[in-house]
């Protein structure tokens, strides 16, 4: 889906969802909880490249990694 289909009314529902446990970390605390959600991520995907969630699982590891990169909230 390109960003001109995107139907801003659908997204608004869907991510009210998610949007508590989708986030950038800010802190310590906000990072082990991505950490936890993805642990059951990968419980749940595993190595299944066409379950529903595996894009999910890339994105939170994406912030993840972004974090451990900036390393100033793993103190």
């Amino acid at each position: 889906m390109s960003p001109q289909n995107l139907d801003v009314s659908k997204t608004i529902i869907a991510w009210s969802s998610l949007a508590g446990a989708v986030f950038v970390p800010h802190s310590e605390p906000e990072y082990r909880s991505l950490v936890a959600l993805l642990d059951d991520l990968i419980d749940e995907v595993g190595e299944d490249e066409g379950h529903p969630l595996a894009p999910l699982m890339e994105i939170i590891g994406v912030l993840i990694q972004h974090c451990e990169d900036q390393k100033s909230l793993l103190k």
